[in-house]
């Protein structure tokens, strides 16, 4: 969830401006924060619990983790559940339908990024 812009802003303007214009704006700010397609592409992968993503990916804060966590959650991209019958009550993460049609979007994307986007722009360095 990408923060708020303060109304009467340049930025806010154009945001509003650009998703009047083509929504696909809002859906490329709302999941491009850092980490959150990295987590749920780990948890759509089996990486099911917050010790295990925090090994995972070493340099991700335990306050960042929580927070897209939440996000994943909140999207409906993740569901969040109790383990039944552990104590301390453990929880597990799990890639919901929209959440798995989004990273098949994501990994077509990135697909293109490595065949056409960074051989357009190499060219373009030279």
């Amino acid at each position: 969830m990408a923060s708020k812009l303060k109304a009467g802003t340049t930025n806010a303007q154009n945001s509003q401006f650009l998703s009047a214009w083509c929504s696909v704006n809002d859906v490329l700010r709302d999941i491009s924060p850092r980490w959150k397609m990295v987590l749920l592409h780990g948890i759509a992968h089996g990486v099911k619990q917050f010790s295990q993503l925090k090994r995972t990916f070493p340099t991700l804060s335990d306050q960042v983790l929580g927070q897209r966590l939440a996000e994943l959650v909140a999207e409906g991209l993740v569901e969040k559940a109790a383990v039944a019958g552990t104590v301390p009550p453990r929880i597990r993460y799990s890639a919901t339908p929209k959440g798995c049609a989004l990273l098949a979007i994501v990994d077509d994307l990135q697909r293109w990024g490595q065949q056409d986007w960074s051989r357009d722009h190499a060219e373009e360095s030279v």
